[in-house]
């Protein structure tokens, strides 16, 4: 039985839990270890399990609760070498496993495959999450679908897939133009749209859920990010992660999807 969950999604913080009954990783550690320890006791969820961290890139959205977790609780940590000394110092675990993008890196059950994305970071990298037959996706922060996370894609069971801004809302929102302009650019994030004409194009058979995910506060709305995939959920089971919140989990049996509430 594989666990997928978001611990939390958003500018204020990310963090994606991917577990068997024995094991899990998490991709991200943007919120403090106190939130992800009470969000994780929500849902029942052992910290114990947890090996390893991989980090996407070093803004503290992703990173800020890394060092204090994994020191804390003896789990290792992943991300380039480029995002390692990008990443402030007070961020930095006591020991860290550095990857280059494009590398597979195998912890236990997981075989997580790393690729380069379009974002404003140093080194930014989404992952795809290969255990028990089951391939996950963790795929936020991005300006534009490159030809890599357009191949990852087409092999996932399952996607944490960004939906950050609607194009009306950014556009007659309180930001000033230069972050408008930012937001939109390659390097910036995916809008309702393009999340979606992603998926149309570039979804292969496996996939089964998608988790809207880094929903922004001020750009975004859930239920526009629903609406926006609302004809694909025949398809697709569509879920909203939460920054404040965890998402439901999702369970992989052998011939099951189930769903749990938070």
């Amino acid at each position: 039985m594989i666990k997928v969950c978001a611990i939390a999604s958003g500018s204020n913080g990310n963090c994606y839990y991917i577990g068997t009954e024995k094991e899990a990783i998490l991709v991200d550690a943007g919120i403090s270890r106190r939130q992800i320890m009470k969000r994780m006791k929500e849902l029942r969820l052992d910290i114990g399990r947890v090996k390893a961290v991989f980090i996407s890139h070093e803004h503290s959205d992703h990173i800020k609760g890394l060092r204090v977790l994994c020191d804390m609780h003896g789990i290792e940590a992943y991300l380039t070498r480029d995002t390692l000394q990008k990443a402030h110092r007070n961020y930095h675990p006591q020991s860290a496993h550095v990857f280059n993008a494009g590398d597979s890196v195998k912890v236990g059950a997981f075989m997580v495959h790393s690729f380069s994305k379009k974002h404003d970071a140093i080194d930014p990298t989404s992952f795809r999450v290969e255990v028990e037959g089951q391939h996950i996706g963790v795929m936020t922060d991005i300006g534009a679908a490159c030809d890599k996370t357009r191949e990852h894609l087409s092999k996932c069971d399952i996607v944490f897939l960004e939906s950050n801004y609607d194009e009306q809302l950014l556009d007659e929102g309180p930001y000033p133009y230069y972050l408008k302009q930012r937001v939109k650019s390659d390097h910036g994030h995916l809008s309702n749209k393009q999340a979606v004409e992603l998926v149309e194009e570039m979804a292969g058979a496996g996939l089964k859920t998608i988790f809207l995910s880094h929903i922004s506060a001020d750009n975004n709305r859930v239920e526009i990010a629903m609406n926006a995939f609302r004809h694909l959920s025949d398809r697709y089971n569509i879920l909203p992660t939460n920054r404040y919140a965890p998402s439901e989990i999702v369970t992989v049996g052998e011939e099951q999807l189930a769903l749990f509430g938070s």
